[in-house]
């Protein structure tokens, strides 16, 4: 972990968009940032949580342990999100950790200076709580994706909820994530979503580009979710022919 010594760019984090330009000057003089390469720690639960964090650029990931010991992924963190608010709120320890899935600058901001945001400025407190309510809906989410049967129906809906469209229409996961990790936020292993991956991608479904994955076909992954072909065996049983991704890094 390295200290940074650049002033933060405080017009990319979301929840700081539209405040007056002096109180953007006050909070970036405040914040501590720092770079964590790839497979840092950047919080581990149990943690005080003493500081509201905001992810500059890179990309991290929410993980936790679940009873046997096993690394469990919640989500993914991209640049402009905050993250953290929980401890800040209550005070109460870190509910989870987070690593750092590429190289990432992360900028810390006190807990005293983020409750008076929280307290003091209306936007910030509405955008609090839609963060919140969306956290709570992909949570949901994603005990729905954990209850599909299938380890392949699970790999098709956790890409679906990735999916974004990007400007021009293109609908595309874009950053690729690598195959462990989606791995662990869906209960299976890695050799079975590059197994997965390699159906979509012989039938045209998605289709690799660089560091994104583009979805060529919509309705067909989301049709995988539900049935996904008979021919990819059940997770756990046929790994032996399992195909691998061609992509950097382990990139899914």
């Amino acid at each position: 972990m390295k200290p940074k010594a650049e002033s933060p760019p405080v017009q990319r984090i979301a929840l700081l968009l539209g405040l007056p330009e002096a109180l953007l000057q006050q909070v970036g003089q405040r914040l501590l940032v720092r770079r964590y390469e790839r497979g840092q720690w950047v919080l581990r639960k149990g943690q005080a949580g003493e500081q509201l964090l905001f992810l500059l650029s890179g990309q991290l990931q929410v993980v936790d342990l679940n009873s046997e010991g096993r690394e469990v992924g919640l989500n993914f963190i991209a640049p402009g999100e905050h993250f953290g608010e929980l401890s800040v709120i209550d005070g109460q320890p870190r509910t989870a950790s987070v690593v750092a899935t590429q190289a990432s600058d992360v900028a810390a901001l006190g807990r005293e200076e983020a409750l008076a945001l929280f307290y003091q400025q209306p936007l910030v407190a509405e955008r609090m709580l839609r963060r919140l309510a969306l956290s709570l809906r992909k949570a949901t989410h994603l005990r729905s994706i954990l209850a599909l049967p299938q380890a392949a129906q699970r790999v098709c809906a956790m890409l679906q909820q990735m999916a974004r469209v990007a400007p021009g229409g293109l609908v595309v996961v874009e950053p690729l994530p690598r195959q462990k990790e989606v791995a662990i936020m869906i209960n299976t292993s890695r050799e079975t979503v590059s197994r997965t991956l390699h159906i979509l991608l012989q039938r045209q479904i998605v289709e690799k580009d660089m560091r994104r994955l583009i979805v060529r076909n919509p309705q067909a992954l989301a049709q995988a979710c539900q049935q996904f072909p008979e021919a990819l065996p059940r997770d756990g049983a046929g790994a032996a022919g399992a195909a691998h991704s061609d992509a950097p890094d382990d990139a899914a």
